[in-house]
């Protein structure tokens, strides 16, 4: 059961189904396995706890 895995700031539900979606079409046709075996996880960031270049994605 392949799983696929995205980390990523705060989505709304239109666009988590449309990545659930499109994710396991394209892994389903690159990997040749049926998308009923794909697990798809989103893991949401506040931006308080995202750092880049040295700063709080909130700070920028």
């Amino acid at each position: 059961m392949p799983v696929i895995t995205l980390e990523a700031g705060k989505l709304n539900k239109e666009q988590k189904s449309q990545i659930v979606k499109e994710f396991t079409a394209t892994a389903s046709k690159v990997m040749n396995v049926p998308e009923q075996a794909f697990i798809v996880q989103i893991k949401e960031n506040e931006q308080d706890n995202i750092g880049v270049g040295g700063k709080l994605l909130s700070d920028r």
